[in-house]
């Protein structure tokens, strides 16, 4: 995959790392810095730990024009929503787009300094325009944490990541099952009176409706099952009952 992270002109070498950080995390390897106002990769490699590699791979460019002239596709992030007419795009609509276009040739993704951003002329050189929607109160996103968004939604497209399922997967549990734990169930809450003030059927059919509202696994209702068993067992041991 041919994709760089452009970052024109950055202001603060915390962000520097935050954006190594970053990539680390979600396995991006390439790094451009367009006239950063300082850089120190000893300090870099302090903030992003464990990133050395990516580091000693950070290209540094005098222009912008210098930094992209091997690409042939540009998306650019920004959080200003300009009047000038633009392909606007969603940081979840625009990761599969870039993606595509760094699998079939070379693209980039661009970020501006922190305090400006990017101008309108640099905007100019991009062909699709990233936002993150943000609350209007306070709208400004710090420059690492844009740059993780899309990171992350980059990730996502590319590798499609699920949750690792359980080490044991229990079937679901049967009908007899379900009626084994509802049995001992009610027998749990009767030993504690809980029906004193309550009526048994109303109750129990609420908590059949919970029961039910997710599909229970054997091993489940199995658990409950012992834990309604040993509320009777332990009040006998007492004399309660």
């Amino acid at each position: 995959m041919n994709l760089v992270v452009v970052l024109h002109r950055p202001q603060d070498l915390v962000n520097i790392g935050g954006v190594a950080r970053a990539m680390k995390n979600f396995e991006l390897r390439n790094l451009r810095l367009v006239e950063p106002l300082e850089f120190d990769p000893r300090r870099v490699t302090g903030i992003a730990h464990g990133s050395d590699d990516l580091v000693e791979r950070i290209e540094l460019f005098d222009d912008l024009d210098a930094a992209l002239a091997d690409r042939d596709y540009v998306a650019a992030m920004t959080a200003r929503q300009r009047a000038a007419k633009r392909n606007m795009q969603r940081p979840r609509e625009a990761a599969s787009e870039l993606l595509d276009a760094a699998r079939d040739g070379a693209a980039a993704l661009l970020l501006g300094r922190e305090d400006k951003g990017l101008t309108n002329d640099e905007l100019d050189r991009c062909h699709r325009v990233v936002t993150i929607p943000t609350g209007e109160r306070y709208a400004a996103l710090n420059l690492s944490h844009a740059f993780t968004v899309m990171a992350y939604e980059l990730f996502v497209v590319r590798y499609e990541p699920e949750f690792k399922r359980p080490r044991r997967v229990a079937p679901t549990a049967t009908h007899e099952e379900l009626e084994q734990m509802f049995s001992r169930a009610e027998a749990a809450l009767d030993a504690i009176d809980f029906f004193k003030t309550r009526n048994p059927a109303s109750v129990m059919r609420s908590v059949r409706e919970v029961a039910h509202r997710a599909p229970m696994d054997a091993r489940e209702a199995g658990l409950i099952k012992a834990m309604c068993v040993e509320v009777v067992r332990f009040l006998e041991r007492k004399g309660v009952r």
